[in-house]
């Protein structure tokens, strides 16, 4: 994608998407950790995200891959995926606060379809927290339906939302 493929707001139009790479993991790590600390509320168990390092981002680009969005030479979004059976599971879905709101997710998820479908496959899957219900709203604005409740360990209720989008 280009920078012609992204809305033209002055910040977008000066956005290029492109393949995450290794070397760029730290900064990667850093993106995520600012995007899920602006969270607008807090979680319980806090997200795992807030523990994401250089090398942790780095192992999960090297399992899947990802996409990130660079304003004049700074990473400012991303998402990171893997395929999960017969699914790409897409996570880390971050964009830094001050690039809220310029429509960057539309064309990382828009990459993440093309992913998807290279790699031969009809369905994407996300996971979101049920009380950040905000996010849940904005994945279904991209074609996402909630398919199912996810428990984190040792907590007796649901306290996330499984989503999905299937790709004709």
């Amino acid at each position: 994608m280009t920078e012609s493929s992204l809305p033209a707001d002055g910040v977008a139009d000066a956005v290029v998407l492109r393949p995450l790479t290794i070397s760029e993991a730290a900064d990667a790590a850093a993106v995520i950790r600012a995007a899920f600390s602006a969270q607008s509320g807090p979680t319980h168990p806090p997200s795992s995200a807030l523990r994401e390092t250089a090398e942790s981002v780095s192992a999960k680009i090297a399992a899947g891959g990802g996409i990130g969005a660079v304003h004049y030479g700074r990473l400012v979004a991303l998402l990171i995926w893997q395929v999960e059976g017969d699914a790409l599971y897409i996570g880390r879905v971050s964009v830094l606060p001050a690039f809220r709101g310029r429509g960057l997710t539309r064309p990382l998820i828009g990459a993440a379809e093309a992913a998807t479908r290279a790699r031969g496959l009809r369905r994407m899957r996300l996971r979101v927290r049920l009380a950040l219900p905000e996010n849940e709203r904005l994945f279904e604005r991209y074609g996402f339906a909630r398919c199912g409740l996810d428990t984190h360990e040792g907590f007796d209720a649901p306290t996330v939302a499984v989503m999905e989008k299937r790709l004709p």
